[in-house]
């Protein structure tokens, strides 16, 4: 089991090359669908440089859990929050280091509902499962369903 310095409080976020990589997230994406039992994710990201490909790894991750993606692409937080509940997603995945410095990134989760991940039963869980890499076999991949131009148009008219 690796230190995961990148898990704070509530949630993910380290400077890239040093506590988080693609690796990282494609695990937490993994640990995050399995902890869950998802059926279904939204992931989105921000304009990093690094946030396409933290996402596509975190969207692997997701799949190789026999969870389905539904990808908003470049999207902000609030928007990723919107989609879990607007496509009944049973969590979402934000690529985002938010408001840390360029050599960061990061990553918010929620769950069904746009909840927040309840600290012991859900972070601390998904952290420990990233760790361990205690995977369980998914019955099969899932599958990715690009969503971005219908969610930005549902939400843009929603706001």
């Amino acid at each position: 089991m690796i230190d995961l310095t990148c898990f704070k409080a509530y949630d993910i976020r380290g400077e890239i090359g040093v506590n988080i990589d693609e690796d990282i997230a494609y695990r937490i994406g993994r640990a995050t669908a399995q902890h869950l039992k998802a059926k279904t994710v939204v992931i989105g990201f921000d304009a990093r440089e690094t946030s396409p490909a933290f996402a596509a790894a975190a969207e692997r991750g997701v799949t190789d859990a026999g969870s389905d993606v539904l990808n908003i692409c470049m999207a902000g937080t609030e928007e990723m929050y919107w989609a879990v509940t607007e496509f009944g997603a049973c969590a979402g995945i934000e690529v985002t280091a938010s408001h840390n410095p360029i050599n960061y990134n990061g990553m918010k989760i929620v769950k069904a509902g746009s909840r927040p991940l309840d600290d012991a039963e859900d972070f601390q869980a998904i952290k420990a499962l990233t760790g361990s890499q205690s995977w369980t076999k998914a019955a099969g991949a899932g599958a990715v369903r690009d969503v971005a131009a219908e969610a930005r148009a549902k939400y843009v008219e929603q706001v």
